[in-house]
């Protein structure tokens, strides 16, 4: 069951961070920066979608990834990893609705897109393992490695 729960948060983590940067890539009128970068690797198209990516499909990859990544505990045990990997989808989804009147919320969307990715990426590159069981999950003490 812990292996399908890894397996399932490593994957997870990475479409929905995929996806949510392919559906910014759709909405040219709401984010012009990466919705140009889309249309240069021929995304273009996607623009007539734009309503469908802006209201549905980019809050559903958020809410993915905040899902996925705070399931991901369970697997490895390092609240670093999931607050990180939490914080990216949080900042997207306060960045589509409370924040969405604020001129400033483009930047906070560029950066919580950008969050998810370097999540994504760090996972990819460097694995989560767990770093203890479940009975006993304590903070090795640094004084046992005295010189």
């Amino acid at each position: 069951m812990d292996s399908l729960l890894s397996f399932l948060t490593r994957v997870g983590d990475k479409i929905s961070s995929l996806g949510a940067v392919v559906a910014a890539m759709g909405c040219a009128m709401c984010f012009p920066a990466i919705a140009s970068l889309g249309a240069a690797i021929g995304l273009g198209f996607l623009s007539q979608w734009e309503w469908l990516f802006i209201n549905t499909l980019l809050p559903i990859f958020a809410w993915v990834a905040l899902i996925i990544n705070g399931l991901s505990w369970f697997s490895h045990k390092q609240w670093y990893r999931s607050l990180f990997g939490m914080t990216g989808p949080i900042l997207l989804l306060l960045s589509l609705y409370p924040f969405f009147q604020y001129a400033w919320s483009t930047y906070v969307t560029y950066s919580a897109l950008t969050l998810m990715v370097a999540v994504s990426l760090w996972d990819i590159f460097s694995p989560a393992n767990k770093r203890c069981n479940d009975e006993d999950c304590a903070i090795p003490d640094d004084n046992t490695h005295s010189n």
